[in-house]
Formats: structure tokens, C-alpha cells, sequence
């Protein structure tokens, strides 16, 4: 579909560039959110120059609901709609044993991993049922399916948000219009080009690169509502 407008929750981390680029190259109009203006501004740009189409930064507090409330305002507003939210707000916190599970890094992998997403996904909500195709997304985790107790707090984050999104298929399955959808894509982890320039003696093994996280987000608006609401997907390996 042509001339959607999409909303990245999470712009600023490598990810959310891929993400903006590859719907911007595709055409469509992208929001790239994130709670620094520097880190923001900047990856909009680094967007915009990749793929010879605006992007659009704002900053906003994705853990404060009034705030993304006015914001979904402001951009359903500005734009006459949204179409898709990516939500890419991330994060690790972990430790070498259950114990060692700390309060602190549970507060934050809550707030960053399910406090995010349960605000977007309910600000959004009216503007992608309104959507002829409407599609909410996050980054699920491997992790989810086989929690470690050294990840204990991660996993039980991730498991958490991707029931959320779960919630957000059955809304979406019993509203009237049918044309939206909820879809997890789950990886083990991400990592993206300078990553691997920084570390060239690792391998990364089994992790996906936030390019094929992007294509897979922009395949999604291609594919029938029907059979892709309440679906979660793996993600194969970068170097598989």
C-alpha cells in the first residue's frame, strides 16, 4: 500500500533508523519518536539522508500516557491519520543468576519494555482501527519462549509485552472493520553494521540485523489483516 503514515516508538536506536528508512524509501510518511531531542534529531536525519525523504523527529515521554496521548493527538491530527506503529523501544538489563534479579533493572525493563507499549498501542488504537490498514508491531524476544534465570527480569518483560500485543490482536479481531493487525517479530537479539565494525572478531550468532527487522515490518502492510492479526514471527539469523 502507498502513502501510509507510520509512527516509530523508539527512533533514536539503530533499529528505529532502519525502520524510518525503510518506510520512507518505500514512500511513506514517517514519525520517529524518542525522548532525547540530540538523539532524536539526529537519527531522523541520518533517515532522511538515507533515503531522500523527510522524516519527521518528536519528542516524547513514551512511559507517560497523558503524553503520548497528546501526541497520538498531534500526529493523527497533523497527518489526517496513522496507519502503522512500530513499537522498538528496547533494552537489557540481566545478571548472572535469579538472585541477582534486581528491583531497579525490573522497574526499568518494565517501563522501557511494557509501559511503552501499553500506552502507544492504546493511544494509537483509534487511528489504526480508523486505518484501511492499520498495523501495530513490536520486538519480541526468544527469550520469552525459553526465560533463563539469569534473564529472568528480561524475559518476563518481553513475555509480558508480547501478551499485551496479544490483547491488541483481540481488540483488533472483534472491532468492526477487520483491516487492522497485531504481529510480534521476535528475535533472539539485533545488531546492526556498526556493531559489527566495532566487535569484527564476534559473530553474533543467531542475531537478526535491524535491515531485516525493517523489511520485515514493511512487508507486513502487504499481507492480508486476516492472517496476520495475533501472529508472532522469528526472525531468521543475519548471517544464516
Amino acid at each position: 500500500m502507498n502513502n501510509l503514515t507510520v509512527v516509530v516508538a523508539g527512533g533514536s536506536s539503530p533499529s528505529g533508523v532502519a525502520a524510518a528508512t525503510a518506510f520512507s524509501q518505500a514512500g511513506h510518511r514517517v514519525y520517529t519518536i524518542g525522548s532525547s531531542p540530540d538523539r532524536i534529531k539526529a537519527a531522523a536525519a541520518a533517515s532522511t539522508e538515507a533515503s531522500g525523504h523527510p522524516v519527521t523527529p518528536l519528542v516524547c515521554d513514551l512511559s507517560d500516557h497523558a503524553a503520548v496521548e497528546r501526541l497520538a493527538a498531534e500526529i493523527t491530527d497533523d497527518a489526517g491519520g496513522v496507519d502503522g506503529v512500530l513499537h522498538l523501544v528496547g533494552g537489557w538489563r540481566g545478571g548472572t543468576s535469579l538472585l541477582d534479579q534486581s528491583d531497579e533493572d525490573w522497574d526499568f525493563l518494565h517501563r522501557q519494555a511494557v509501559q511503552t507499549l501499553r500506552n502507544t498501542s492504546r493511544a494509537f488504537l483509534p487511528a489504526l482501527l480508523a486505518s484501511p490498514a492499520g498495523r501495530f508491531v513490536m520486538v519480541g524476544s526468544t527469550i520469552a519462549e525459553h526465560p533463563t534465570a539469569k534473564g529472568a527480569n528480561y524475559a518476563a518483560a518481553k513475555a509480558a509485552a508480547e501478551a499485551w500485543t496479544l490483547s491488541v490482536a483481540d481488540a483488533f479481531r472483534t472491532s468492526e472493520t477487520g483491516s487492522a493487525a497485531a504481529v510480534v517479530l521476535a528475535v533472539k537479539s539485533l545488531v546492526d553494521e556498526a556493531q559489527r565494525a566495532a566487535h569484527p572478531e564476534r559473530k553474533f550468532p543467531g542475531y537478526t540485523d535491524v535491515t531485516q527487522l525493517a523489511q520485515a515490518a514493511l512487508g507486513l502492510f502487504g499481507e492480508d489483516a486476516a492472517d496476520l492479526n495475533g501472529t508472532r514471527r522469528i526472525l531468521p539469523a543475519w548471517n544464516a
